[in-house]
Formats: C-alpha cells, sequence, structure tokens
C-alpha cells in the first residue's frame, strides 16, 4: 500500500474509532506541541546536524522527556521536540503526524498490529548504534521480512498493587493472600468493615477512556495467558475459546463490588484511582510498575501480587511481565534526521544522568549500560520469578483490532456493571469471544 493510501486509510479509522490502547497514565490534550497543525521539530536541523521529533506513547514520561530533550539540544545543539499523545490517542495522533512534512523521526511500534500496520515506516534497526546498547533481543518486534522494526525501550510489569500496611490495620496479613480463595476473603472483609476503617478494598474502576484499559487490556490479560494453556502465541490467533472467562469474572466481580465506587456509577468516571490509593482510601488498585515513582512517596511499602482468579495452581502465578514500549525510527525522513535520532537514542540509555533519569520513571531499559532499577514493582516480579512462579506473557498484545474490538468490551462491561445479570454477564462474554473473531477478520480478510 502506498504512503498516502495508507496515512487516509488509517486516519479514516482513527475518526471512526476511539483509541483505547493501553496507555498508561493521564493527560487530556498531547502534551509538547500542537499536534494537529504546523510542523514539529523546533523548526527543524540542518542538513548537518539533522533534527529530532520523539512522538512519546507514555504521558507519565513527558516531564521528564521534555527535560531531556532540552539538555540533549543544549549539550549537542541538535533541534530535539518531544510530543507526548494523551492517553488513548496515541494511533490517532501518530496517524496525523505522520502526514506532515515534518514528521516524527521517534515513534512507537508496541505490538504485532502495529507491525502490521506501521512497519513499512520504520527503518531496520539491525546493526545500528542503539541496537548493539541492548542486553536482550526478548522485547524487539521484527516484521514478516525479518526486519528489526522496533526494540524495546522499558520492561513493565503489572497486577494488584497492595498497600500491605491497610492490610495488617484491617487485621489481616499478605501470608493469607497466595490464591483467589485468600485475597477473595481479605478483600470481602476490608469492605464490609469500611465505615469503621475508614478505607475500603478496592480504588474506583471507572470505564472511562482513562482507566478502562486496566480491564479491557491489563485484566482481559489473564484469560488469554491462560488460554495458551502452556504454549505462547507468537501471532494474533484468528478465533479464542474464552475458557477462562470465569476467572476474569472472579477478579473483575471481586474488584468492582468491594470498591470506593458502586459498579453502577463506573460508566462516565471521574475517580482518580490513583489518587485514592495513594491517599489511603483504598488498600488495593489494579495498575502497573510504570506507577512506582508516583506511588512510593506516599505508600512507601506498596507491593505487587498476581491477578489471583481462581486457576488451580496460581498460587505459583508471578506477575504479568513484557512491554508495549518499543522505539521505532521512521525510515521515510532523511538519513541526517535518522543518524541524530538514533544518536540521541544511545545518548537516553547510555549517559548516566540521561539513564538514570529514564530508569527512575520506567524501571528497566534493557540496555547494557543503563543503570540498575530501584523500582519496587519490578523487584516483586523478579522475586516472584526466583521463588519458580511463572511469568504471565503479555498475550493482551495481540488483541486484533484493538480499538475496536476494546470499545465492544467497555460497553458489554457498563450494561453489566448497571445490572449483574447472568444475561448481561453473556454479552459480555460474546463481545470478549465472538468480538475477537470479528475484528480479526475485519482486520485479516
Amino acid at each position: 500500500m502506498s504512503k498516502t493510501k495508507k496515512i487516509l486509510a488509517l486516519a479514516l479509522s482513527a475518526v471512526m474509532t476511539l483509541s483505547l490502547l493501553a496507555g498508561c497514565g493521564g493527560g487530556d490534550k498531547p502534551s509538547g506541541s500542537n499536534p494537529s497543525g504546523g510542523n514539529a521539530g523546533n523548526g527543524g536541523g540542518s542538513s548537518e546536524t539533522g533534527r529530532v521529533y520523539w512522538l512519546n506513547f507514555k504521558p507519565e514520561l513527558d516531564e521528564t522527556a521534555q527535560d531531556l530533550a532540552k539538555a540533549y539540544t543544549d549539550k549537542t545543539g541538535v533541534p530535539v521536540q518531544v510530543i507526548t499523545a494523551a492517553s488513548g490517542t496515541y494511533q490517532q495522533t501518530l496517524t496525523a503526524e505522520m502526514d506532515k512534512s515534518a514528521p516524527p523521526t521517534l515513534f512507537v511500534i508496541g505490538n504485532s498490529a502495529g507491525v502490521a500496520d506501521w512497519g513499512e515506516y520504520a527503518m531496520d534497526l539491525t546493526g545500528t548504534a542503539i541496537a548493539n546498547e541492548l542486553n536482550t533481543d526478548a522485547y524487539n518486534l521484527y516484521d514478516d521480512a525479518g526486519r528489526l522494526v522496533s526494540i524495546g525501550y522499558c520492561y513493565e510489569c503489572y497486577g494488584i498493587i497492595v498497600n500491605p500496611d491497610l492490610v495488617t490495620k484491617a487485621g489481616h496479613s499478605m501470608d493469607e493472600i497466595t490464591n483467589f480463595d485468600g485475597l477473595k476473603k481479605v478483600v470481602e472483609d476490608i469492605h464490609a468493615n469500611a465505615a469503621t476503617l475508614g478505607f475500603d478494598a478496592f480504588t474506583s474502576c471507572d470505564m472511562d477512556d482513562s482507566s478502562s484499559w486496566r480491564f479491557t487490556g491489563h485484566m482481559a490479560n489473564l484469560e488469554y495467558y491462560y488460554e495458551q494453556e502452556g504454549t505462547t502465541w507468537t501471532e494474533c490467533p484468528a478465533t479464542i475459546s474464552g475458557k477462562y472467562m470465569d476467572n476474569f469474572k472472579n477478579l473483575y466481580d471481586l474488584c468492582i463490588n468491594n470498591s470506593l465506587t458502586a459498579p453502577t456509577d463506573l460508566a462516565t468516571g471521574g475517580h482518580d484511582a490513583g489518587q485514592e490509593f495513594k491517599d489511603g482510601k483504598a488498600a488495593f488498585t489494579v495498575q502497573g510498575s510504570w506507577e512506582y515513582a508516583n506511588y512510593v512517596s506516599s505508600v512507601p511499602n506498596a507491593t505487587m501480587i498476581p491477578y489471583y482468579c481462581g486457576v488451580a495452581g496460581e498460587e505459583k502465578a508471578g506477575l504479568n511481565c513484557g512491554t508495549e514500549n518499543c522505539w521505532a525510527v521512521n525510515t521515510n525522513v532523511s538519513e541526517a534526521d535518522q543518524k541524530a535520532t538514533i544518536d540521541f537514542m544511545v545518548w537516553l540509555v547510555s549517559d548516566p544522568d540521561a539513564a538514570g533519569k529514564m530508569v527512575e520513571q520506567l524501571g528497566v531499559l534493557p540496555y547494557k549500560n543503563a543503570p540498575e532499577s530501584a523500582n519496587g514493582f519490578l523487584a516483586d516480579a523478579a522475586e516472584y520469578t526466583a521463588n519458580g512462579c511463572y511469568v504471565m506473557n503479555w498475550a493482551t498484545n495481540y488483541q486484533p483490532n484493538v480499538d475496536e474490538y476494546r470499545r465492544g468490551l467497555v460497553a458489554a462491561l457498563n450494561q453489566y456493571n448497571a445490572d449483574q445479570s447472568a444475561a448481561n454477564w453473556e454479552q459480555f462474554r460474546t463481545a470478549f469471544v465472538d468480538g475477537w473473531a470479528t475484528q480479526y477478520a475485519a482486520v485479516n480478510g
């Protein structure tokens, strides 16, 4: 497909659908510039120095990324601009920006669907200076021709984050929580006594764009992971069975029915789950390692536990570990821009100060010269693995036609949250299982 046709097709798709890609963090509008018009890139660099335009995927990284861009420009004279897409709008923003005369030189291709959509815009990074900085190939993405189209820039984990001090205050111990039955006992007891305790079990589980991905993307992973049944998907399957939907329901019901906010009030959102957790209003929240720096100052003992959901043998479950944060370099910009961009990337992951700031925000950089992480949630993941627990890979990255698929899940969950009937759960099961096949066919014919 030609570049023009590709852009038009993606633009039409973006207009028709609201992107719900599992971005992390919040934000109502792009930061750093106005992506809706004009050229990005601080006016552009000279033909000798090139320019860098980083279209950032992670809103929570924006402040650090802006500071690093300025520091690099001050140091080298190379113009660097960072634009951060608002949460849930990355694909829309990327589509708009790629059609400009000065498009992003550095962008994100985070999963197999992204490779299909944007691989032709990515240069082959095999043998480049940034690829040579990697300490693992585990998070790299290749196209059908074997080209290295994007490389992981951070490694993350997600699960259930717990304030153990509140668990203890409620008369329980973390030692009780080794499976779903133990989790359920503690959670339901806290919720039943919330008025006396002064805090509840779970933070709010909103279904607006800033929050729904925690359930339709992240928590959905438990069903996909267990459905793999000992294998690992290497491409998107045409259908799924939904064999572990009851396990998803176990955990989802526990969250929404033992929370600060009633299920019937989740559709419109407006509740800041992160702030609720930091303020000690709830003992549990559903989130990932990217929130460690945000949470630790308020909840220094915060820890992360697996998605316990009633699967046999889950006492040996670990955390959901992986990434969808993978850098790609635009193959359609000048060689000077490509070189400038790769040089900037190398600096980000190898300069002691720059890499230290990146690690502080992101947790782990899979690069040989990056400093070690102090992220406690990633330490939790490593401890589970060291104790022989299995890692839950990010099978959710294979969700087909992700925006439309998750839109259907959210609509069905809103219906179920309003009335938790068997019929409404069956509607969600249909959206989850049949919706997968429908969206797979939509993008694969």
